[in-house]
């Protein structure tokens, strides 16, 4: 198995993260891929602290290895939750959308390392001058908020631009994506969309279901107007969002109109008027398994691509 220094860092058996989806990554799902060697991530965002704060206990009641939280900057919580991190002393706290610096101080104090997700090469930099340990570059394959860079592209430029550790993210489901992060120059990858379709994710079946039927052509960019791009399956709500673009609607009506869309299709099941969040890779996802199957099949066939791999250009 690819030993780096993102294992040595965050204390894990495996270089993958389980990417920080609000409302989908809960407590159990980020305790079974912990379990599994992994490092698993609860998604806060736009929990309050004490709401954080549960979910954050019920995960230490589920493993006793190294997990990490996903902070929403733009959260209206987040002061509040960085508190709650502080005050439980989570390992590990991945951020987006915003620049995680003013928090750094008060995490570095008690050892939480600080994992900020970047979709520009510009970003990194600035962020690693400001002491974080590692980055997440995340391509626009991903689904959920989005860049403009695919993760081919971007990887490798945040590799040459930054001296501590880069995890790849975006486009990542199986061993062939893990190989491809790993020759880019990253030294961990981030994986979403494969752990929804998993056995402990907590989301409603009809999102699990979404990501099995969901090909390469599957998933729209909404949102641009905003400032804050989505990847989310093609529905009714998309195409919603789709006629307000050209209609060059005020970007406060995509706000109005997306309130609490991601929430009702992760928990209610809305697949038309909810914001199913997908990756572009969910076409590899053919089932439903445990984060175990998950994460053994993963690293069991890493050798296997390897050998393919030399045995084409050896």
């Amino acid at each position: 198995m690819l030993r780096s220094k993102i294992c040595q860092l965050l204390e894990i058996e495996y270089p993958i993260l389980q990417g920080g989806m609000a409302w989908v990554a809960t407590a159990e799902l980020a305790a079974a891929v912990s379990n599994a060697g992994g490092l698993g991530v609860i998604g806060a965002g736009h929990m309050p602290g004490e709401a954080l704060r549960a979910e954050i206990r019920k995960t230490k009641a589920l493993t006793i290895k190294p997990f990490g939280v996903n902070i929403m900057l733009m959260s209206p919580f987040v002061k509040d939750v960085m508190q709650v991190v502080v005050d439980e002393r989570v390992p590990v706290v991945t951020t987006g959308a915003g620049n995680p610096g003013e928090f750094i101080p008060m995490l570095k104090e008690i050892g939480t390392k600080v994992i900020p997700v970047v979709a520009s090469v510009a970003l990194a930099k600035r962020l690693e001058r400001i002491g974080v340990d590692a980055i997440i570059a995340e391509g626009m394959e991903s689904g959920g908020h989005i860049g403009d860079v695919t993760t081919m592209a971007l990887v490798p430029q945040v590799v040459d631009s930054v001296s501590i550790p880069v995890i790849a993210a975006g486009g990542i489901a199986d061993a062939r994506g893990v190989i491809a992060a790993f020759a880019l120059g990253a030294a961990g990858v981030q994986i979403g969309t494969r752990f929804v379709a998993s056995t402990e994710c907590t989301v409603h079946p009809n999102y699990k279901e979404a990501v099995l039927k969901a090909k390469e052509r599957s998933t729209v960019v909404t949102g641009r107007l905003t400032g804050h791009p989505v990847r989310i399956i093609t529905n009714k709500l998309s195409r919603t969002f789709d006629e307000l673009e050209k209609s060059g609607a005020d970007p406060e009506e995509f706000d109005r109109i997306g309130a609490g869309r991601l929430r009702a299709a992760a928990k209610d099941g809305d697949m038309q008027g909810g914001s199913v969040m997908v990756g572009q890779i969910a076409g590899v996802v053919t089932q439903i398994m445990s984060v175990k199957a998950i994460m053994q099949e993963i690293t069991g066939d890493l050798p296997k691509v390897l050998k393919e791999i030399s045995e084409t250009i050896g």
